[in-house]
């Protein structure tokens, strides 16, 4: 008996020297970092910011896959189903804990996830294509009011952080305007830059570059004090809706089972990624903030995310078409 102790022992340590030996050499080769929207998003703007400076620090290139569908339902189902080896790793933002409430998925947005780190956080800004003859935030409710369920908005889909600033616009400021969704908040975008949809209430990340170059006009930001990015724009709230707050951040997690230290690993290169005054100040220029959680920090804030916007969908009846 003692010899079989002994021989399962050995065993056992020789079925897990494989395992060590993958975390130890771990990158040795691209790592796929899907972002499930597709182009010119505020999920894609903060990715590619983090990627590559991610990929500088663990000396693999860390290869950008958009792969939008579904308010992020799509990407985030091809991460889940994807090998636990750390070479697949995936962008989140706020939709990841809205779609629970709004789809049936194919997976756990919690059990079918590693957290590994919150890159940033940033308001959203409201912006109007210039073809519509409002210049302030009190002149865009007085219009909704003046013709209700005649202006539209646009955003990256339902559930996203888009169409819940604009859902909390229209219960706040007590206006009908109509919800117009898209693939992706790029695509939201065009739509408005081409004048078609006036309206978006958009991440103030991907839009800060429209409204310094006066493709779009800027009515207020959703912060509870103002962007130093556009310190001439008023909040929201002082601009004539008084308590509206409405705020998105973006993380990056993996497949359930990828080894623990294959995510110290990613979140050191995150934290040291979030420490450089490079990243810093790329983020700050497009109006987002770095915010640091740990692994554990931010797999419990993901949770108390579902649960705060499960309330909102909820009541606010807003439903996946």
């Amino acid at each position: 008996m003692h010899r079989r102790r002994v021989l399962l022992a050995a065993l056992a340590l020789l079925a897990a020297a494989p395992v060590a030996r993958a975390a130890d050499a771990w990158p040795s080769r691209p790592i796929h970092f899907v972002i499930p929207f597709p182009p010119g998003g505020s999920n894609d703007v903060v990715g590619r910011v983090f990627a590559a400076a991610i990929g500088e620090r663990l000396g693999q290139t860390l290869v950008v896959e958009n792969r939008g569908g579904a308010g992020g339902v799509v990407g985030t189902e091809l991460v889940a189903k994807a090998a636990p080896d750390g070479y697949t790793l995936l962008v989140i933002s706020l939709a990841h804990a809205v779609n629970p409430w709004l789809y049936k998925l194919k997976y756990d947005p919690i059990k079918s996830f590693v957290p590994i780190g919150i890159m940033g956080s940033g308001t959203n800004v409201l912006v109007v294509n210039p073809t519509l003859p409002v210049h302030s935030v009190r002149e865009l409710v007085a219009l909704a009011k003046a013709k209700p369920g005649e202006l539209n908005y646009a955003s990256a889909g339902i559930g996203s952080f888009q169409h819940l600033g604009g859902e909390l616009f229209k219960l706040d400021a007590g206006v009908d305007i109509v919800h117009v969704p898209f693939r992706g908040g790029g695509p939201a975008m065009l739509d408005v830059l081409a004048g078609n949809t006036k309206i978006m209430f958009s991440s103030l990340v991907q839009t800060t570059p429209y409204i310094r170059n006066g493709q779009l006009r800027a009515l207020g930001t959703g912060g509870t004090k103002r962007s130093p990015v556009l310190p001439e724009v008023p909040t929201i709230a002082e601009a004539g809706v008084p308590d509206y707050q409405a705020t998105n951040w973006w993380g990056i997690i993996a497949p359930a089972g990828t080894p623990a230290e294959i995510v110290a690993k990613v979140h050191a290169a995150l934290a040291a990624a979030q420490d450089s005054p490079d990243t810093q100040k790329r983020l700050e220029s497009e109006g987002a903030d770095v915010v640091r959680m740990s692994s554990a920090e931010f797999g419990a804030f993901m949770q108390s995310e579902m649960k705060k916007w499960g309330e909102v969908v909820q009541k606010g009846g807003i439903k996946a078409q």
